[in-house]
């Protein structure tokens, strides 16, 4: 049977585990929003491009107007879409934690 000053030294050992592990969960997510708010700007940009100009780019690689060695992966008709959706997505759960 423990005694009182072993479960405490336990108790104290647990919470200093949570602790330590949640200071660098986070760090890390506070870096990660850092960055994805200095891309907000290039996101908006994007979208932009995909609700307007993307169309024109794509039908050009259709026909065969783009090299063939231009990396091209924001013209297939997912990636994008995708990319919002999952932006949409991660908003979202933020939204849920309180």
């Amino acid at each position: 049977m423990m005694s009182e000053e072993s479960k405490r030294i336990e108790r104290i050992k647990e919470m200093e585990e949570i602790l330590d592990e949640a200071e660098a969960a986070l760090s890390r997510l506070n870096s990660a929003l850092d960055e994805y708010s200095r891309l907000r700007p290039k996101i908006e940009k994007l979208k932009e491009y995909y609700a307007g100009e993307w169309i024109e780019d794509y039908e050009a690689d259709e026909k065969g107007l783009l090299p063939r060695d231009l990396k091209r992966g924001v013209l297939s008709q997912d990636s994008v879409f995708d990319l919002m959706a999952d932006e949409a997505a991660a908003l979202a759960r933020m939204r849920g934690f309180r």
